[in-house]
């Protein structure tokens, strides 16, 4: 029992190929994924393949790459489409310095309307977050303070001070298959102390394949390798943290159903 939670199948080399990408997936495990939608033109596509498939599930967001983009976005759009049935979570959103392909202050105003629309409806809401670390989380640590809201770190490479402050807010830490690069030295040390009942797993597919299919579209069946990895280096049987990191999904994504 797998879960990927976080891929985009409506990407380019998932897209042309679902149903097949979809079947190698089952075939290695996976019960569930979880597609994420970065800009208001995906969620139809997003929200038809959940619809289409009992083990795809959706979110509604926008990146912070888009947020210049999406100035109409705001919490009530959010939470009228997250009404879906197949929609459990919002986002993804978050702050992204190192490419600045959206003004700061836009990315934040974003951000916010995503926090507020997790607020409302209770659906976690999906963090990315890259040489952002400080005003992450003073950002979510001022909205937690306004009120509590779930969520997830996705595709977490921050540090292990991030980390830490990260679960004392409450929120789960997803692991993508950079934690199997040969330079993610930093990146495992984290994840060898990361409790187990916060853990999530993830591909990004078709983004950051894992080792052994480095240079290869990543899609989600690769979550297994991924999952493998991860509990060789933190000396667990791979069955039971790949049970627990499915519990977690449904523990944090409550919406969706095993």
């Amino acid at each position: 029992m797998l879960v990927d939670s976080h891929c985009h199948l409506n990407y380019k080399g998932l897209a042309e190929q679902q149903g097949e990408v979809l079947a190698r997936a089952r075939d290695r495990g996976v019960t569930a994924m979880l597609n994420i939608a970065t800009r208001e033109s995906e969620w139809d596509d997003v929200l038809a393949a959940a619809e289409a498939h009992e083990d795809v599930w959706a979110s509604v967001g926008i990146h912070p790459h888009d947020a210049d983009n999406h100035p109409d976005v705001d919490t009530a759009k959010l939470i009228e489409r997250s009404a879906h049935p197949r929609v459990i979570g919002i986002g993804e959103t978050g702050l992204d310095y190192y490419y600045d392909k959206s003004d700061r202050v836009r990315q934040q105003d974003s951000f916010r309307r995503h926090i507020h629309a997790s607020q409302q409806t209770g659906l976690p809401v999906i963090v990315h977050t890259r040489d952002a670390e400080a005003g992450t989380l003073a950002l979510l640590g001022e909205e937690m303070g306004r009120a509590v809201f779930p969520g997830v770190i996705h595709c977490f490479t921050a540090s292990d001070d991030f980390a830490r402050a990260a679960l004392d807010l409450g929120l789960y830490i997803s692991i993508s298959g950079i934690v199997t690069f040969r330079n993610a030295a930093e990146l495992q040390a984290t994840a060898k102390w990361l409790p187990q009942d916060r853990l999530l797993v993830e591909t990004d597919a078709p983004f950051l394949a894992p080792v052994p299919h480095r240079g290869k579209t990543g899609e989600p069946a690769f979550v297994a390798d991924t999952l493998a990895f991860l509990a060789d280096l933190r000396g667990e049987d791979r069955d039971a943290l790949g049970q627990a990191t499915s519990a977690n999904f449904y523990a944090l994504f409550n919406k969706a159903t095993p």
